[in-house]
């Protein structure tokens, strides 16, 4: 086996997808093993969400089985510490499994990987097709990037709903939702508010989108572009986008940077734009005319 000195000081990463790239690649290299893989399951499927293979090809990305005849299964049922098995036709745990018998011979080693509530997520796992004698620094490197994955779920799941909390997207009947956009809106923020509107666009099926911006707190030329780019993404797939809480103040800074509305629908407040779309704004709701 490789070298097993490394480092996870430099590891930054975007999301939990990047980091099992990553970390399957830095595995591999340190490792003497055909294969690596990370599994998600729903408790009745196991899919295989990222896979690395050496030399011979045992797995492929997207690929599934029952839960119950996986070794993820067994890896998960064993607990937070690896399940190590040198040799899956020896093994009262494996050797009935279909899975060994299209194998033939091998060995197996996976960790689970859990949300922060604690419940599973999925497995990090290494399958090969020969017997394996499983180091002690192999064991710990998978307990130390089990651990990690673990961290970067949690920290993908709370970026999530930090997005999802810093650009208000409100469903008010079927096919109408309202995006309100408020404060200053840099880069970063603008690519979020980009995507989580295409996002809840395509999962709500909507009709229309109304974006109101009468919380926002300056237009300037990412506002500008950001919100051309909503607009024509949205027609592209199908939604009416709305613009209501334009401010005289916030007209004339975007048209100062070039902001043009004249081919967008633009009403003043919520109300008029419910109206325009034959709806009308009541105490207990909305409902149609």
């Amino acid at each position: 086996m490789q070298n097993t000195s490394y480092s996870t000081q430099k590891m930054i990463y975007k999301n939990f997808d990047e980091a099992a790239d990553n970390i399957l690649k830095m595995m591999s290299r340190l490792l003497d093993i055909n294969t690596l893989f990370i599994a998600k399951n729903d408790r009745c499927t196991n899919k295989i969400m990222k896979v690395l293979n050496k030399k011979d090809i045992l797995l492929e990305e997207g690929g599934t089985l029952p839960f119950e005849q996986t070794f993820c299964k067994l890896s998960v049922d064993h607990g937070t510490k690896p399940l190590i098995i040198p040799d899956i036709t020896q093994s009262d745990l494996t050797k009935d499994l279909v899975v060994t018998k299209s194998l033939g011979e091998g060995s197996f080693i996976g960790i689970p990987i859990y949300y922060e509530d604690g419940e599973n997520y999925g497995t990090l796992c290494g399958l090969d097709n020969r017997p394996y004698n499983f180091r002690e620094e192999l064991i710990e490197i998978f307990e130390t990037m089990g651990s990690l994955l673990t961290y970067v779920l949690e920290l993908d799941e709370a970026y999530q709903q930090i997005r999802s909390l810093s650009v208000p997207f409100i469903p008010i009947t079927k096919g109408v939702a309202i995006l309100t956009i408020t404060g200053n809106v840099n880069e970063q923020r603008a690519d979020t508010i980009i995507s989580l509107a295409l996002e809840k666009s395509q999962d709500l099926a909507l009709d229309y989108l109304i974006i109101d911006l009468s919380g926002i707190g300056k237009i300037n030329e990412i506002v500008s572009y950001s919100l051309l780019k909503i607009v024509n993404l949205l027609q592209i797939i199908g939604v009416k986008p709305i613009l209501t809480g334009i401010t005289p103040d916030v007209a004339i800074k975007a048209i100062g940077v070039g902001f043009e509305t004249d081919d967008i629908l633009v009403q003043s407040n919520l109300e008029q734009a419910l109206k325009k779309i034959g709806l009308t704004l009541l105490k207990d709701g909305v409902r149609a005319k």
